[in-house]
């Protein structure tokens, strides 16, 4: 036990001394320190900074699909990537297909047995107005009742549509948080009557605000929902292009639940057994798998492009550590002549290495935060720089410092005492 007291105590001061003398080695050539250095930290910069920025969008992109349930299934008419079997998006060809209608919905509704719940959904742009305010190009969005079950939207006040709402063309809508803003610009917009077209409708909801997503497949903020009923009085329905939505039953075989949602609808629009699909089926896991995708070849390009600078700030630590070495050989040598062992000197330059490394490090980091602070301080696009990658851009730090430092640091070590000693 005291032995590795007197060890740990050794090893401390050890660490001590090295830190002094790294801080006299970047006092002692300013100019070749910051070269050195430089390297360091805009490789640092350049790595985290990407890191920092890959998980804002990875964040931001997350939100915006979160709106729905992960297991949640879209069918519509324009699928989200490529197709099976393609190598071409052939967007001509998606835009000749049949719209999903409401009799399709229907169909569904009433013969799926894997899925809890589907919806149906379509929309258009119409203009909102109360008294003199209006806000223009508000997104209509017409659901069938169990909207509120594949979507996670949240309510600031008011309530949901009623099952009688629902089925009896009742004119009710609930606002965007935008759009309740700009209509009535802070007063209480609950049961008052507000146009949307044409038409007159009361107010029962207010949506709580959700902010922007690079990714949005709803943007909430700036639309009316309103009872599929209803929206029949605002626009007209059955030439719009809609979408259904369904979640799988909680004890439902995932592929059994695609295959059934597939297979209805190839029956209900009477597709032969070779033709190809008329409309495409999305799942958001594949949605967010591809999202990482990206995300993961976007953090692989920072290694690369930080890469060659820490590597070049290795090459200027490394040259400190050797002029160090040099300009310490007979201290070194005195060191050996009273008993110091080769680990002892070895650790004694690594550590000075590795603070060099973590000097330059620390300054990239800080750029980051202020780069950070002033990005999100405007509020445009939310982003911190998380614990996670200040660890990050520390680890690689101290390992670029060991690794640049162990050449120096092992001819330090193996350098004959008396030799050492005399050295001029």
């Amino acid at each position: 036990m005291i032995s590795l007291y007197k060890r740990t105590v050794m090893m401390l001061k050890l660490m001590y001394e090295s830190i002094s003398f790294a801080f006299s080695s970047l006092k002692g050539d300013k100019f070749r320190t910051f070269l050195s250095l430089f390297g360091v930290s805009i490789g640092i910069f350049s790595i985290v900074t990407v890191f920092t920025v890959v998980d804002a969008m990875r964040a931001n992109v997350s939100s915006g699909l979160s709106a729905f349930g992960s297991d949640v299934v879209y069918i519509q008419k324009f699928p989200m990537g490529l197709e099976e079997g393609e190598t071409e998006y052939k967007i001509w060809e998606y835009m000749a297909r049949p719209n999903i209608t409401h009799d399709e919905f229907l169909f569904l509704k009433a013969n799926a047995k894997n899925s809890e719940a589907i919806v149906f959904s379509t929309y258009a742009s119409l203009t909102a107005k109360y008294q003199r305010n209006s806000f223009g190009g508000a997104n209509i969005y017409a659901h069938t009742y169990e909207w509120d079950k594949v979507s996670s939207f949240e309510l600031e006040s008011g309530r949901y549509f009623s099952a009688s709402e629902m089925q009896s063309s009742i004119p009710v809508v609930i606002l965007g948080n935008s759009v309740a803003e700009t209509l009535f610009q802070g007063e209480d917009p609950l049961n008052k009557t507000i146009k949307v077209g044409k038409s007159n409708v009361v107010v029962i909801g207010v949506m709580k605000f959700a902010g922007e997503s690079m990714v949005s497949i709803i943007d909430n903020d700036n639309s009316i929902l309103v009872p599929y009923t209803f929206a029949g009085n605002l626009f007209n329905v059955k030439r719009s292009d809609g979408f259904m939505i369904a979640t799988p039953k909680v004890d439902a075989n995932r592929d059994e639940f695609l295959q059934e949602l597939r297979q209805m609808m190839r029956a209900i629009r009477r597709l032969p057994p070779k033709e190809k699909d008329s409309f495409a089926i999305i799942q958001m896991t594949f949605m967010l798998d591809m999202v990482d995708d990206i995300f993961s070849g976007i953090a692989m390009a920072g290694w690369i492009i930080g890469g060659f600078s820490i590597l070049i700030g290795g090459f200027g630590i490394a040259n400190i550590m050797f002029v160090s070495v040099k300009e310490r050989t007979n201290l070194i040598g005195i060191q050996k002549s009273l008993g110091a062992k080769k680990y002892v000197i070895q650790t004694q330059f690594l550590t000075e290495a590795a603070f060099l490394a973590l000097a330059g490090g620390a300054v990239g980091l800080l750029i980051v935060q202020l780069a950070v602070i002033i990005i999100g301080g405007s509020g445009q696009f939310p982003i911190t720089l998380s614990i996670g990658n200040i660890l990050q851009g520390l680890i690689i730090s101290s390992v670029i410092g060991i690794v640049a430092g162990f050449v120096p640091a092992r001819n330090a070590a193996n350098l004959n005492p008396v030799e050492a000693i005399n050295s001029k």
